[in-house]
């Protein structure tokens, strides 16, 4: 069990959507509301295909990527994970550590929304939920990560893959208390053609931007065309696809992300200027004149207006040429 003290919350940028930490005895339990919803999930729900590795000491931040992991696709064991998620000085794994992991191992880490209906809402779709419980006291905490596999709201429990249990029965109201310690942090683990159930639009294209700074531009761009299954006219998600194709060296694929993005979105000055150079990029000048006036006047006074006029300047300059 991964011993880490207070230091979890030094985290670097990571953004931990959580709440309050409130007095038990006052809280109320999300756990009662949960049930109250019962007839929404199947019953029972139990993922029996998510593969188990025994956690060694102080090993269950790898032990709990891996599983995760190897389910979405990804050959790993827990050995070969945790040189880049294990902190020796810190006997256990940050959050961000995790998550940089998962990204560099070609899946998309997406955080959940701190409620219980979003972790059972994932986990009855098919996905395991990654999650940070405090199995000790608030001023003795003992950080432990778990995977939830299933539960039974007629019988009040959830099951993990915790420790070296690989199916750790535990009271829902008792699952709750350890993950309000580690403020609600839960994460899903998933291949890039593959959508969290509970996903909105704008965290799961920053979970897909953060990808995209790691220059993964395949699974970049997988991920986009996923989100745009869901939100087909979505601007960042059009762009986002059309960068990375572009990045790719696919004019003609960046070329449809940039036409659907201008189109869709007309006001939009990014959109036609990257329309615009890369209509430039295949020669076809005039239009991609048209475009880049269209981002020009439509940039006019914006903090990227120059960056518009220079992609004109440039496109005229090669209409100009002999």
């Amino acid at each position: 069990m991964g011993r880490r003290r207070a230091a979890w919350w030094l985290s670097g940028g990571l953004v931990v959507f959580g709440l309050p930490l409130l007095a038990a005895g006052c809280a109320t339990l999300q756990s009662d509301r949960l049930r109250a919803t019962a007839a929404a999930f199947p019953q029972p729900v139990e993922l029996d295909q998510v593969p188990f590795f025994p956690q060694e000491e102080y090993q269950c931040g790898p032990a709990a990527l891996a599983t995760v992991l190897v389910w979405s696709g990804v050959a790993v064991t827990p050995a070969q994970v945790a040189p880049q998620v294990y902190l020796p000085e810190r006997q256990g794994s940050l959050q961000l550590e995790l998550l940089a992991a998962a990204r560099r191992r070609g899946r998309l880490p997406y955080l959940l929304q701190p409620q219980l209906e979003s972790l059972a809402a994932e986990v009855a779709s098919g996905n395991p939920v990654l999650v940070l419980q405090n199995l000790g006291l608030s001023f003795a905490p003992t950080w432990h990560y778990a995977v939830v596999v299933g539960f039974d709201l007629s019988t009040g429990d959830i099951v993990l893959r915790s420790g070296r249990e690989p199916r750790r029965i535990v009271a829902l109201e008792t699952f709750e208390h350890t993950w309000r310690r580690g403020d609600y942090w839960a994460v899903v683990v998933l291949p890039p053609d593959r959508l969290p159930f509970t996903a909105e639009e704008l965290p799961y294209l920053q979970s897909v931007t953060a990808l995209e700074r790691m220059d993964m531009h395949e699974v970049t761009a997988q991920a986009y065309a996923t989100a745009l299954r869901r939100w087909p006219r979505s601007l960042p998600a059009l762009m986002g696809l059309g960068n990375t194709r572009y990045a790719l060296g696919d004019l003609a694929g960046a070329e449809e992300a940039f036409r659907h993005a201008a189109q869709f979105h007309p006001q939009s000055a990014a959109a036609h200027n990257n329309l615009a150079q890369t209509l430039s990029d295949q020669k076809r000048y005039p239009e991609a004149e048209e475009s880049a006036r269209r981002a020009v006047e439509l940039g006019a006074g914006g903090p990227l207006r120059e960056l518009f006029q220079q992609t004109l300047e440039e496109i005229l300059r090669h209409r100009q040429a002999p």
